[in-house]
């Protein structure tokens, strides 16, 4: 029964490599630089994406009633993960950085980006995740920070792990760090990932494969920087966002709109 049981998952994953197989084969050649709101092998991705016409709001007002951000101005302590709990959280330590660049290359400063992320278990910090992965209590996985004068963003956090989200048997999700970044007004928050490079969850992945453009796939994936490394401490990853432009970063934004 076991073996039969994992013969299906197998099976089930196969299909799902399958559709997302068809789906690139049917779009080779194609300018589709955004994902698809209904993509079929995100299962989900039918039920969330809008049918009905955009509600018109005035800016203005939605600024006045929009969330705060904490209770406090943004200090350099809220970039690192890695504190503010009782011990030190468990897994590899990394560097993320990189720079909020216009499509021109100048620099957007003074700018919010806030993160989130799974522990190194592949478990969010909320009680809605549920997966009998084990919680980090020193870990709670969110932190933010202000571009420098350079646009420079930078980040202390542990390496994340994959994690199950039941699209179908056996999915799993690539490592990957939630990143919210806001423009020059509220509403040019931009909302999107960063992976990991050589990743074998890539091709499985029904959410990283909705974007069915190639070259568009890869500014997800934050390259590997020994540069960045701190000696017997944290290894080093670097993630420029462009966030105006044809070579803009995929982000939730321009999924609705685009």
């Amino acid at each position: 029964m076991k073996a039969a049981g994992k013969s299906a998952r197998v099976a089930s994953q196969r299909a799902i490599t399958r559709e997302i197989g068809r789906i690139a084969a049917a779009n080779q050649g194609k300018d589709e630089p955004q994902p698809r709101l209904d993509y079929p092998p995100y299962r989900s991705s039918m039920l969330r994406h809008p049918r009905s016409p955009f509600v018109c709001v005035d800016p203005d007002e939605v600024e006045r009633w929009a969330p705060c951000f904490g209770n406090d101005e943004v200090t350099a302590r809220d970039a690192d993960l890695t504190t503010g709990h009782a011990g030190e959280p468990i897994g590899e330590r990394i560097i993320v950085t990189g720079r909020v660049l216009e499509a021109t290359g100048r620099p957007i400063a003074g700018q919010l980006v806030e993160v989130w992320q799974a522990n190194a278990a592949g478990r969010y910090h909320h009680q809605l995740d549920q997966h009998p992965a084990p919680i980090d209590p020193n870990f709670t996985g969110a932190g933010r920070c202000l571009t420098a004068a350079d646009g420079t963003y930078r980040f202390l956090t542990i390496k994340p792990g994959p994690y199950p989200w039941r699209n179908h048997e056996n999915a799993w999700r690539p490592a990957h760090i939630h990143f919210s970044i806001f423009g020059r007004a509220f509403m040019q928050r931009l909302v999107t990932q960063m992976y990991f490079p050589g990743d074998p969850l890539f091709g499985l992945d029904p959410i990283y494969q909705s974007i069915v453009d190639r070259d568009v796939r890869q500014r997800l994936i934050a390259a590997y920087d020994h540069e960045l490394t701190e000696p017997e401490y944290a290894t080093g990853y670097r993630w420029d966002i462009v966030v105006a432009g044809d070579g803009r970063t995929w982000t939730e934004e321009r999924a609705r709109h685009g």
